[in-house]
């Protein structure tokens, strides 16, 4: 026997006898809802059932942001608790959102990455946030530590970041920078965020203020999700004297404080680890503390706030530039490919050395 539910399309992957359930009750994917089977009950949200699994098991949305799967067998209760916001209600604020701090104005501009990553209530999927106010109304307290100015550059993974965009980057935070921020915040992938802040870092001379970028390595359906704390530290660093380009992100696995990481010597040590990133070859500059919301610097000869510096905008770039990393068993024909570029970076071993050719005797001497 089959149910027709054309109002469910998104629980067809459910036994028919829950479909009758949830249609009698008024339940829909997104609503938050309680399973209780004895002594033991589930609260959370119901995301759609897909792909293959016991038909029989309720999927939800742990408040912790984990999912959870419950069998819903004979003698377990099923209940409404609450029904998901409606489009209408989630209107997100565009432009600046006024805080309790009027003295502290910080410029938020969104770039993408999984920071930007929100749960799609449609299909219990991640998908980018539609802007950098929505990622603020994502953490309302955000709003209580500085007047924001949110907007929104792209949405991209870092992968797809090319010069050009590093360039419109500078631009804008050059922009709020005149505009009278006293901070920037760029939120990015975080897989090449250490190239674009190293880019940045050369692009606006004379510093004037702090730019920060920050990012997220687990997205925000996920329970372990650093996202919150690495936007929220990021905003206390933009908010210290420290007028240097850097990358703001967890400095332990846990979620205890943040390292301010200078943009020309931060790098992304590890895949998934929240505490990826490190300042290659020196301290960082700062330490933030999330619980007591301090920033301490780890340097002491750093560039410091001045509202009255000029900073100098820099951003003309050529993008037609390869980078060429030298391996064991590299062959000097490599470079004569490479003919069409303007210039060729080469990233040596050691010191900077360039093996020889395969027999030993053809060093790569000639110029592309």
């Amino acid at each position: 026997m089959f149910f027709n539910f054309p109002s469910l399309p998104f629980l067809i992957m459910y036994s028919e006898i829950l479909l009758c359930i949830f249609k009698e009750k008024g339940i829909e994917e997104g609503d938050r809802i309680k399973l209780t089977k004895g002594s033991s009950s589930f609260e959370g949200m119901l995301l759609p059932k897909i792909g293959f699994g016991d038909p029989t098991c309720v999927i939800l949305k742990l408040d912790n942001g984990y999912n959870i799967g419950v069998e819903a067998i004979s003698g377990i209760q099923i209940e409404l608790v609450s029904k998901k916001a409606k489009k209408d209600e989630e209107k997100i604020h565009v432009g600046r959102m006024q805080g309790i701090l009027p003295k502290s104005r910080i410029s938020l501009l969104g770039c993408g990455g999984t920071i930007a990553s929100k749960i799609e209530y449609e299909t219990g999927a991640v998908k980018p946030a539609i802007s950098a106010s929505e990622l603020v109304s994502t953490f309302p307290e955000l709003a209580y530590a500085a007047q924001i100015d949110a907007k929104q550059l792209f949405s991209l993974s870092s992968e797809d970041m090319t010069p050009e965009h590093w360039s419109i980057m500078a631009k804008e935070a050059h922009d709020a920078i005149k505009a009278g921020a006293d901070g920037v915040v760029l939120t990015h992938g975080t897989d090449t965020m250490h190239y674009s802040a190293a880019a940045l870092s050369f692009m606006l001379r004379d510093l004037s203020v702090p730019v920060v970028f920050t990012g997220s390595q687990r997205s925000s359906d996920r329970g372990s999700s650093d996202n919150k704390m690495n936007l929220f530290c990021s905003f206390l660093c933009a908010k210290s004297d420290i007028a240097q380009v850097g990358i703001c992100m967890h400095a332990t696995p846990n979620d205890d404080f943040c390292y301010f990481h200078s943009g020309v010597r931060a790098r992304k040590m590890h895949t998934s680890r929240r505490d990826a990133f490190q300042t290659i070859g020196a301290q960082p500059l700062a330490l933030i503390d999330y619980e007591k919301e301090t920033v301490t610097p780890l340097c002491e000869n750093y560039p410091k706030k001045d509202r009255k510096r000029q900073t100098v905008l820099e951003n003309a770039v050529n993008s037609n530039v390869a980078l060429i990393y030298i391996h064991p068993g590299i062959k000097g024909e490599l470079f004569s490919s490479l003919s069409k570029y303007d210039g060729v970076v080469v990233a040596g071993t050691g010191l900077g050395h360039i093996s020889s050719g395969a027999d030993g005797t053809d060093k790569m001497t000639k110029p592309v």
